[in-house]
């Protein structure tokens, strides 16, 4: 039976004694360059192999007889080499040193329980940039394990308003850590937190603005993201709404069903009303849009993210003219406006789009206007009919106006 492969975390500080005893009868040491080049007690006939190709390096391993010893970064643990090996069903023991993320936030003196963790490191392009900056928006602290094409600049671009702190090659002798963008450059590797919003963010312009809704988290009983709501779909009743301005729970049932949100999207809700829409699906995780032309509109939408403690950015303006300045969606749903919003909104390529109408005559044009978009659209109409008391202690049946609800996902 071979001997297990020691893991053994690095932070820039000494080994523990345990990680030494282990690195000391090593004949095949596997880490990051840097690791290998900077970490003492490594033996002078081990056999260095630098951690490139993860899959290669695995293949060597599983060939070599002797004790091997893989260097990783803090702990390996989390988003870490760990999942790897385990995934190789390779024996192992690990040593963990401190996470880069329990790091940063020790140098700023904050506590972490509360905290969202992303990793942007190990993949490239558009989509693991969008991830990260759908959570940073959806939450109010989160911290991102950065990689290419997602780094301090990338999100600061993305995020503007939002309070930033970069913590650079933490553990070095060159470590720094400060307020984006306090530094021309960050040397990699790099944490980045996102931290609450500075009260001084909003950007008004006239009748029309854009403002961000902080929320300031307590804490619970759960380390990270919040639980998935209790329920939901919830009443009128739960939202402040004004004159029935709200999206009723039967159909909201389904535009949810149908919107798909999740940590890591990013939805419009345009013609938002109340902004229950949002609201709800800022509850399962997504970062939430509320656009509404009507500043009356502004009130309740911040009062009813607040009761939810949720994180939800409101825009008072025209759509479509003001989608066109809006973060790239991943999904929206149309609850107000007409077929011009519609078109704009599936021209901006959503993985899903929902609208509801109450109208007849828009339902045909728009479902046409979906399918020209390139959606597999479809609908159906629904119609509740609530049970209302009456005087004798029995019950009818009371009708809510039937609502026709498209929906479709990219084909």
């Amino acid at each position: 039976m071979r001997e297990p492969v020691a893991v053994l975390g690095v932070d820039g500080g000494a080994l523990s004694a345990r990680a030494g005893a282990f690195l000391a009868g090593a004949t095949l040491v596997v880490g990051g360059t840097r690791h290998l080049s900077t970490v003492n007690g490594i033996p002078a006939s081990a056999e260095l192999l630098p951690l490139g190709n993860v899959e290669s390096a695995l293949t060597r391993i599983r060939a070599h007889p002797g004790r091997t010893v893989v260097l990783a970064s803090g702990d390996p643990g989390f988003f870490g080499i760990l999942r790897a090996i385990r995934r190789a069903a390779l024996p192992c023991v690990v040593e963990p040193a401190i996470s880069s993320v329990a790091l940063a936030f020790a140098r700023l003196g904050l506590p972490w329980d509360d905290a969202v963790v992303v990793s942007a490191h190990g993949t490239t392009g558009e989509r693991a940039l969008r991830r990260a900056v759908n959570a940073c928006r959806a939450h109010s602290t989160v911290a991102v394990l950065t990689g290419p094409g997602a780094g301090p600049d990338e999100l600061a671009a993305a995020l503007p308003g939002r309070r930033l702190v970069v913590a650079s090659r933490l553990g070095h002798p060159d470590e720094r850590v400060g307020e984006y963008p306090d530094a021309a450059d960050w040397p990699a590797p790099t944490v980045v937190l996102a931290l609450p919003p500075r009260l001084d963010n909003t950007a008004r312009a006239g009748a029309a603005f854009y403002e961000r809704v902080p929320i300031v988290s307590e804490a619970g009983w759960l380390a990270g993201a919040p639980a998935a709501p209790d329920r939901w779909a919830l009443p009128e009743s739960a939202f402040e709404h004004r004159d029935s301005m709200i999206t009723k729970a039967e159909i909201r049932a389904l535009v949810l069903a149908r919107l798909g949100p999740r940590t890591g999207d990013l939805v419009w809700d345009v013609g938002a009303g109340s902004g229950s829409v949002a609201v709800e699906c800022a509850r399962f995780g997504a970062a939430a849009v509320a656009v509404d032309r009507d500043a009356d509109a502004y009130s309740p939408i911040v009062h009813n993210a607040a009761v939810y403690g949720v994180e939800v950015d409101v825009v008072i303006d025209t759509a479509p003219a003001c989608l066109e300045r809006l973060p790239d969606p991943d999904a929206v749903f149309v609850g107000g406006g007409g077929l011009d919003v519609l078109a704009a909104c599936a021209a901006r390529r959503p993985a899903r789009l929902v609208a509801a109408f109450a109208a007849v005559e828009r339902v045909g044009p728009a479902l046409a206007a979906m399918t020209a978009a390139g959606y597999a659209a479809e609908g159906t109409q629904l119609q509740a009919n609530r049970l209302s008391p009456l005087p004798d202690g029995t019950h009818r049946l009371a009708a809510v106006n039937p609502v026709t609800v498209l929906w479709g996902v990219l084909s």
